[in-house]
Order: structure tokens, then C-alpha cells, then sequence
């Protein structure tokens, strides 16, 4: 018979309900851009916003090995979870677009830094290194599902005309729902946490990076601006073009959560440095689709689609292999260098690109 992963069935699926529920949290920073306009603020402040989530993610990645260390993982993404609910919360009760918000910017860049970079960490634990490609793939969708979900709330409080912050209430609620959940699976969890220490080092990072590894962090880093740019500002391109922004998370989310159930078991199978070049030049072709081939929303859609295949397949195989290369002992430390390259992109590219765009007076 051949082996089988140590982690039960519903154990593992309450892992990724749980993801799925803080994840609604980060989801719904893709509404700040709206919400900031509709109370006069421009892509500027929504940058300054960004920016400022962006460096306590840093400080939060490079700290997440230190508190799982100390706490065990699970409990300190529960802990850490706190601040997403507050972040949300923040979001919609705060007036105006200023330092306020820029506060819970902060929080949210700490929460969600911990829960992002701990939630692989807690995979290895779980799941014998020939299987972790196919759990890494469920939990990235469990997440994606999540973060793709939170914008759909702002289209769905917009038909029930509800303000804009209730889908902010509603995604505090849900990332305390999975600060609870992760609480629970910390008792679960902790006598299968006797992994090696998970803090960063410069030591392990000169490994790390001198390493295969170093391929895949490079990668994820390049996916994660081309996700957080066309994700970050895709209500004012839409506004622009006279679409449904929604269409774009709809496309996207479906495409990329079947992508990463369905296909990726296969995909990982295959050569990892080919596939993620085929599918970085499926990526591609969704950029020039939305820079030349928008014309209405059934291209939009089949745009947000073609980014969804080609950035859902390429994390799933980039994922699976930052473990695989990462030298002995390291495996903790290369998925948190992996981490940090992806929110490198995914917050530095958007944040630069707001404030050049106020800067030249672009408006999307």
C-alpha cells in the first residue's frame, strides 16, 4: 500500500475552512480603493494605505518563525488573526482616508504576514514531503477562494444597496469565525509541531537563496505584482472601461480555484522549471489581454480567466518546489523567504503604482 498522509481528513479540512474564513479579510482590501474614492480620497491614499500594510508584512514574516517557535503555528495565527478582524473593522468604522486608516493598514499587514507564511509551514508539518505539492495546491485554494470572495461581497452589498463597509463587517466577522477555528486546532496541532526551529536566519537565508530555492522565491515575487497590480485597481479599471469589476473576481477566483483542485495534482507531476515558464507566459498573455484585448465583458472575463489558469498553477508549482529544493533543515526558512518575495510584489508593486499614477495625475 503506499503511504498516506499523517493528517486526517477533517482535520485538514477544518485547516482550510479556516484559511478560507481569514482570508475574506484580505480579500476585502481590493474594495479600499472604492472605499476610499467614495469618501474623496484618490488611488494615493489607497497607495499610502497599501504601503503601509506592506511593511508591517515584512516585520510580520520575518517575526512569524520567532512566534511559532514560541506559541506553535496555529496558535499564532489565531493570535496574529485578531488583527485582520481589527484591521476590517477598522476599514469601516474609521471616517475619512487618513492616518486612521493607515493604522489598520498596519494591522492587517501583521495579521494576514503571520497567517500567510505559517499556514504552508503548518502543510510540512502535517504532510510527508512526496504529498505536499497536492496540499499546498488545497490549501492555496482554500486561501485564493477566500481572497477572491471578499471583493464579491462588495458587488453583492452594492445589488442589495447596503453601504460598501457592511462587506468589511461581514469579513470581520468570518476572520474571527477562523481565529477561533485556528485556536481549536492549535491543541490538535501541537503534538505534531516537532519540526526544527522556524526562525529566520541570515545563516539559513544565504542557504536558502544560494540554493535552487532561490528560482522559485524569484518567481513568486514576479507573480505576486502582476496579481496585486491587476487585482488592486481593477474597480477603477473597470470604472474606466465601463465594466463590471466583479466580473474580473469571478473569472479569476473560479479559474484559478478549479486550476489549483483539479489540475495542479497533474501539473506538479511534470517538469516544475518548464511548467512555471509556460504558465509565467500564460500570465503574460493575460496582461496583454487587459492592456489591448478588453472590449467588453465577455473578454474581461476571459482575461481574468487566463490570469487565474496561469497565476493558480504557476503558485501551486513554485510552492511545491521552494520546498523541494530548500537544503536540508531549511524548509521552514526558504517558505518564509518565499513569503516575503510574494508580499514584496503583491503590496510594493500596487503601492508604487498608486502613488505613480497620482503623481501623473492617472486615475487608473
Amino acid at each position: 500500500m503506499h503511504s498516506t498522509s499523517p493528517v486526517g481528513g477533517k482535520l485538514f479540512a477544518l485547516f482550510c475552512l479556516a484559511s478560507f474564513l481569514l482570508s475574506l479579510s484580505y480579500g476585502s482590501t481590493f474594495l479600499l480603493s472604492l472605499l476610499i474614492h467614495s469618501r474623496g480620497g484618490n488611488e494615493h491614499d489607497a497607495g499610502s494605505v497599501i504601503s503601509t500594510a506592506m511593511l508591517s508584512t515584512f516585520v510580520a514574516v520575518v517575526l512569524s518563525g520567532h512566534l511559532a517557535d514560541a506559541w506553535g503555528a496555529a496558535r499564532a495565527i489565531a493570535g496574529m488573526g485578531v488583527l485582520l478582524v481589527l484591521a476590517c473593522l477598522g476599514f469601516a468604522l474609521t471616517p475619512g482616508f487618513g492616518q486612521g486608516l493607515m493604522l489598520f493598514g498596519l494591522a492587517l499587514g501583521l495579521g494576514w504576514g503571520v497567517f500567510y507564511t505559517l499556514g504552508p509551514i503548518i502543510v510540512t508539518l502535517l504532510v510527508e514531503p512526496s504529498q505536499r505539492a497536492k496540499y499546498f495546491a488545497l490549501l492555496s485554494g482554500s486561501m485564493l477562494s477566500g481572497i477572491g470572495s471578499g471583493p464579491l461581497l462588495g458587488r453583492a452589498t452594492a445589488a442589495l444597496d447596503l453601504p460598501l463597509t457592511t462587506a468589511f463587517y461581514i469579513a470581520g466577522l468570518a476572520s474571527l469565525a477562523g481565529v477561533l477555528v485556528f485556536w481549536r486546532l492549535g491543541a490538535a496541532l501541537k503534538h505534531r509541531e516537532n519540526a526544527p526551529a522556524s526562525r529566520i536566519s541570515l545563516a539559513a537565508s544565504r542557504r536558502v537563496l544560494s540554493s535552487k530555492a532561490a528560482f522559485a522565491i524569484l518567481m513568486v515575487g514576479l507573480g505576486g505584482c502582476v496579481f496585486g497590480g491587476l487585482s488592486s485597481f481593477q474597480t477603477s479599471y473597470a470604472a474606466a472601461h465601463g465594466l463590471d469589476y466583479s466580473l474580473f473576481f469571478a473569472g479569476f477566483l473560479s479559474a484559478a480555484i478549479t486550476s489549483r483542485l483539479l489540475i495542479a495534482g497533474f501539473v506538479v507531476k511534470l517538469d516544475a522549471y518548464r511548467a512555471a515558464c509556460v504558465l509565467s507566459g500564460i500570465m503574460l498573455g493575460s496582461i496583454a489581454l487587459f492592456a489591448f484585448g478588453v472590449s467588453g465583458n465577455l473578454s474581461y472575463l476571459l482575461a481574468a480567466a487566463t490570469l487565474g489558469v496561469g497565476y493558480g498553477l504557476t503558485y501551486s508549482v513554485i510552492n511545491g518546489l521552494v520546498a523541494h529544493e530548500a537544503p536540508p533543515g531549511t524548509t521552514s526558512q526558504a517558505l518564509l523567504l518565499f513569503s516575503l518575495a510574494y508580499f514584496v510584489g503583491v503590496f510594493g508593486f500596487p503601492g508604487w503604482r498608486a502613488r505613480s499614477s497620482s503623481n501623473s495625475g492617472c486615475r487608473h
